[in-house]
């Protein structure tokens, strides 16, 4: 991904024009395009006027040399590294610190640009939409020569892999006014569209995980530029209906842009100190506050009007078909920060955040609804409401009445008001107490809300009154929607920990009390499942109240005990989840099951429960196991009940089961392709199983931002889902960078939330039937096994490999960035194993060899191509254009491609290796460069690209963009990476000769990783 900065503006966007005129004659795609290039620039100017201003021209004239540097292609030889090198090393720390600086400041008013171009396509592609500019299906194309009369014959086949093929290049894929015609048009019958919308169940969880570089102080001035665009789209679309190109409306936005850029350049960039728990909750909590809270209300009125225009007669679902989940401050997996304290203000604060914004809506409501008796009439059960508000709060009477008294609505308003206010006088006291520990505060339960319902009932009261008179209020229906959804929540809280952490804490209880004739540990699985059975069906407590147990054991029994209070508290919806990470056994789930029952969570007598026993399979030999797990737990009648919801519904279909999947440690553990096949094998069999014993399933997918760890766009993942897998529920983590590319802007966020919604419809109602091809399967469990093998020998067996990685890329540099407040390393070693997926993602991604996304795919697939070179490659071609889960894996093989540079990657590898270890490394690296070029060859020949990602335009064009930027910022980083442990040698030999400190050096090369992860647009 490397090339030099053209030596002019016009120059640099010169692939642009090419990307445009290869849209040939789609005038709209033409003119977003130009759009683009005019923002751009704009923004480029802007950036170099800001350095000159604040740097001098040297400094502007450096980085363009910098750049002009570099090679167009990238992966060539074609510029002469020496040189860059001698301007490089040449430069002292500040001259090079400045220079990452703006590197990095150039990326993110890149990203700026581009997020605020794809809000605006959006908005246009969904104009068209609503206005019928969308084509008719098409009738199916004439029969592969590789596919059976059945598929060629299958109309919904076509469409879905016109669907896959398609959705790059067209916005209107994806959206609820494209899908529901399509399904007219294909004769889905209403009734199973009906049954499906009904049972929609889609739920987006956030999450802490340390993937987020940047600082909240920066996204805060992002957000202030990105306005100022919008403001400057509006004044340009003003003149050039009358005729003009600027005016001093024009240059006075470009002037607030110049002034945020240098007030901007003048911030720190560096994260200032370790964040708390508290820290990322707020930093979380911030995305609802922005832009969810009032996007959320038109996510479904979208779909309602979509459905109606199709379907006029149907149902709609409950307003909350899309909710939000939380890890923030409740993830205590590997992270001893999140104690059950920390656990209680963040619900205390979430509580906070929508109460506060429910009290300004009120507000709102109360300027509007001015409606006086003299001209409207309202009903007998609204004056009742206000009879008894003035009993029971004669204060809000007294102030108000004369003033209200012809106005009904405005005083009913502000008791509501007052409760709401009262309501946050009450949370802020519990949030400053100890959750577990003190007594409520005494308040009158009458002059208060316990609960979103009792909040929600008083709307309605108000709306069925508007509507007896003729009257409807759109504010009012989107503070009801926004009720229905958060709630007095806001999110829901999903507890995780870790399952050795329980088995730990069962071990010292039982040796404690001394009821077991060994120690729990030493017992086998099926002893510790029989004793487990038979504990969990009695009465009789097994913890006692007073704990003498180490600080760790009496944390985890806390934990639940806090989930008990935290129900009582704040309702059943705040907290119904227990996650189980590194689950390997039946026992791991029963010793979860046995401390809700000890807590209070789990009935033995009556069956029922108010908590989820989640697992969460990670290893791929945990995800080979899963199905035989959940189904042995599945034919216990006690466990059939909790799921069902008491031993009366055991047998009416009620039961659910939840089971997550993680792709972070399954690539980690075995690679790309052979981790995706094993999460893809292991939800047919779940669902089978699931299927067998009457269980409905919702797969809870542990998806990270990178393709490393199952990322990429959440449309086409969905999609490659296997069979009915899916079947109207899916849930989804979004973690660290993915939160600020999705939900920074609001149609950003509604574009995203209404394409996985789209994609749960359709992906349920019109599901592939190739997952089910047992010779299809067998191949890809041949290329999955084959790239595993590869993939482990290198990362496992090859004996130089630890001290490579950690060598030639920056992983103990980025250990020590202050993004988190979980260790990097479980249990602090340092060997692979202990390695959290996220920084080892984020090494790879630093130094541009990005690893764990595509090694071991070329070799697999070139020994299947070696069997029968045209034969096969035909069925590959045939899978890619088919099979919706090999297409996915292709594409995101392809997209991590991309963004691959050897020439940089051997940069680091020549730089940072040791001399002594130069030798030795050699053979690593031609490994992993000869793996690389097999795998673009044959990735490009499946897919028929001449270049990577021919077939998403704007996504090359995003990567070719910061070509000529990137490149040089590599360089600079390798620089001050070596002079960094340099320096560190010299320190331990006690002989130091750098005139600079170890915190300068390090400062530096932690701005280099902030410019590339912006650049990059990937962290972990």
């Amino acid at each position: 991904m490397s090339s030099s900065r053209p030596s002019s503006s016009d120059e640099s966007f010169a692939s642009l024009a090419t990307s445009a005129d290869a849209i040939g004659e789609d005038v709209s795609a033409l003119m977003s395009d130009l759009f683009l290039r005019h923002r751009l620039r704009i923004v480029e100017d802007l950036w170099e006027a800001v350095l000159q201003q604040e740097c001098g021209q040297e400094l502007v004239d450096l980085l363009n040399q910098l750049r002009r540097m570099c090679s167009p292609e990238g992966q060539a030889t074609t510029f002469t590294e020496s040189d860059v090198l001698q301007v490089v090393e040449n430069l002292d720390l500040n001259e090079a610190i400045r220079a990452a600086r703006a590197f990095a400041l150039y990326f993110q008013l890149i990203n700026i640009v581009e997020q605020h171009y794809e809000q605006r396509d959006q908005q246009l592609q969904y104009r068209m939409a609503r206005e019928g500019q969308v084509e008719e299906v098409p009738k199916p194309s004439s029969p592969s020569s590789y596919a059976t009369e059945e598929e060629a014959g299958r109309p919904e086949a076509d469409f879905l892999e016109r669907s896959l093929h398609e959705a790059a290049s067209r916005r209107e894929i994806g959206t609820f006014h494209w899908l529901f015609p399509r399904l007219k048009q294909l004769n889905v019958p209403p009734q199973q569209i009906q049954r499906l919308i009904q049972q929609l169940d889609v739920s987006l969880v956030f999450t802490a995980h340390p993937t987020e570089i940047v600082r909240h102080t920066i996204r805060d001035k992002q957000r202030r530029i990105a306005k100022i665009l919008r403001q400057l789209d509006s004044v340009e679309d003003s003149l050039k209906a009358i005729g003009l190109s600027s005016s001093w409306e024009t240059e006075s936005l470009r002037d607030q842009l110049t002034e945020e850029i240098r007030l901007w350049w003048r911030t720190d960039e560096l994260h200032q100190f370790k964040p708390t728990v508290l820290d990322e909750v707020d930093h979380a909590l911030h995305y609802f506050r922005e832009v969810i809270f009032e996007a959320i209300p038109h996510l479904y009125t979208r779909l309602e009007q979509a459905v109606h225009q199709s379907f006029p007669r149907m149902e709609m679902p409950s307003r909350n078909f899309c909710q939000f989940g939380s890890w923030v401050g409740a993830d205590r997996d590997g992270n001893p920060s999140v104690t059950p304290q920390v656990t209680w203000q963040t619900a205390c604060y979430q509580r906070r955040i929508v109460l506060e914004r429910y009290v300004q809506s009120v507000q709102c409501l109360t300027d509007l609804l001015s409606l006086s008796l003299h001209w409207s009439d309202v009903l007998p059960d609204l004056l009742e409401s206000l009879e008894q508000d003035q009993q029971r709060m004669p204060d809000v009477y007294d102030r108000l009445s004369i003033r209200f008294r012809q106005e009904p609505y405005r005083l009913k308003l502000a008791y509501i008001q007052k409760r709401l206010e009262n309501t946050l006088d009450r949370n802020h006291i519990l949030y400053s107490g100890d959750g577990l520990q003190q007594e409520m505060p005494e308040f009158d339960e009458a002059t208060l809300y316990r609960s979103g319902e009792d909040f929600l009932a008083e709307l309605r009261l108000i709306q069925s009154n508007l509507a007896a008179t003729g009257l409807s209020c759109r504010d009012l229906e989107h503070l009801i929607c926004q009720v229905e959804i958060f709630g007095f929540c806001l999110a829901h809280l999903d507890i995780r920990q870790e399952s050795p952490r329980h088995s730990e804490t069962m071990n010292e209880i039982v040796e404690y009390l001394q009821v077991l004739p060994k120690a729990y540990n030493d017992m086998s699985e099926a002893e510790r499942c029989e004793w487990l059975t038979r504990e969990l069906q009695t009465r009789r407590p097994l913890i006692p109240t007073e704990m003498p147990f180490s600080e760790r054991t009496r944390e985890t029994i806390s934990t639940f005990r806090m989930v008990r209070k935290l129900q009582q508290e704040f309702g059943l919806e705040i907290c119904r989840t227990y996650i189980i990470s590194m689950s390997h056994d039946v026992s791991d789930l029963l010793e979860v099951l046995l401390f809700a029952k000890e807590a209070g969570l789990y009935d033995p007598v009556t069956g029922l429960g108010t908590i989820q026993v989640v697992p969460l399979f990670e290893t791929v030999e945990d995800l080979q196991k899963a199905p035989g797990i959940m189904k042995q737990v599945f034919a216990q009648p006690f466990y059939k009940a909790l799921i069902a919801g008491g031993f009366d519904a055991i047998d009416k279909g009620t039961a659910l089961q939840e089971v997550m999947l993680g792709y972070s440690d399954s690539n980690k553990d075995s690679g790309f392709l052979s981790s995706n096949w094993e999460i893809h094998k292991a939800q047919q069999a779940l669902q089978r199983i699931a299927d067998e014993h009457g269980v409905a399933l919702r797969i809870f997918h542990g998806r990270g931002g990178s393709v490393g760890r199952g990322g990429g766009p959440a449309y086409e993942a969905i999609l490659a889902q296997p069979g009915h897998s899916v079947n109207g529920r899916i849930k989804i983590t979004e973690q660290g960078e993915v939160l600020a590319s999705k939900y920074s802007l609001p149609e950003l966020a509604l574009y995203n939330l209404e394409t996985v919604t789209t994609a749960v419809i359709q992906g349920s109602l019109l599901q592939n039937k190739f997952d089910e091809i047992a010779p299809w399967q067998q191949i890809m469990e041949e290329l999955a096994a084959r790239s595993r093998t590869h993939y482990r020998q290198l990362i496992y067996e090859q004996a130089d490999f630890i001290d490579f990685f950690h060598q030639v890329t920056p992983i103990e540099e980025i250990s020590q960035l202050q993004i988190s407040s979980r260790p990097a390393r479980r249990g602090g070693k340092k060997d692979l194993a202990s390695l959290r997926a996220i920084p080892w993602v984020f090494s790879w991604t630093q130094s541009r060899f990005l690893l764990p996304s595509w090694y071991g795919v070329g070799t697999a697939l070139n020994v299947f191509l070696d069997e029968a070179p045209e034969k096969h490659m035909q069925l590959l071609r045939h899978f890619y254009y088919k099979w919706p889960f090999f297409k996915m894996a292709i594409s995101r093989v392809e997209m991590t491609l991309s963004k691959v540079d050897l020439q940089i990657a051997g940069h680091y590898v020549q730089e940072l290796t040791q001399a002594e270890d130069r030798e030795r490394f050699a053979p690593v690296f031609e490994q992993i460069r000869q793996e690389y070029f097999l795998t673009r060859e044959l990735v490009l020949k499946i897919t028929g690209h001449n270049r990577l990602l021919d077939g998403d335009p704007e996504l090359q064009r995003s990567v070719q963009l910061r070509n000529g930027t990137i490149v040089p910022l590599g360089f600079l980083q390798v620089s001050l990476l070596k002079r960094l442990r340099q320096h560190k040698t010299l320190a331990a030999s006690g002989v130091v000769r750098s005139r600079y400190s170890k915190g300068e050096l390090l400062r530096g090369a932690l701005l280099t990783i902030n410019g590339i992860a912006a650049g990059m647009r990937n962290t972990g």
